[in-house]
């Protein structure tokens, strides 16, 4: 599993996943560069897909200096 940090503390694929659902997890893949700025501060922004049930797979982006994040349900 890759760490990354994220405005300021080292997450986990686990705890990013966390960070943007807003809620706990079942299972999450490691985090990668995603191929995007943040569009509200304009730096980097990871991905990490996760699943927060047993039914559903989500890929999840959030920037790495500031509060932004979205998930692909809203694509």
């Amino acid at each position: 599993m890759e760490n990354r940090v994220v405005q300021g503390r080292m997450v986990t694929p686990q705890s990013l996943a966390e960070l943007i659902e807003g809620d706990s997890v079942m299972d999450a893949e490691n985090i990668s560069d995603a191929d995007r700025d943040c569009p509200e501060c304009g730096e980097n922004v990871v991905e990490v897909g996760y699943m927060p049930s047993v039914t559903e797979f989500v890929t999840g982006y959030k920037c790495q200096e500031c509060d932004w994040a979205t998930t692909d349900r809203d694509e």
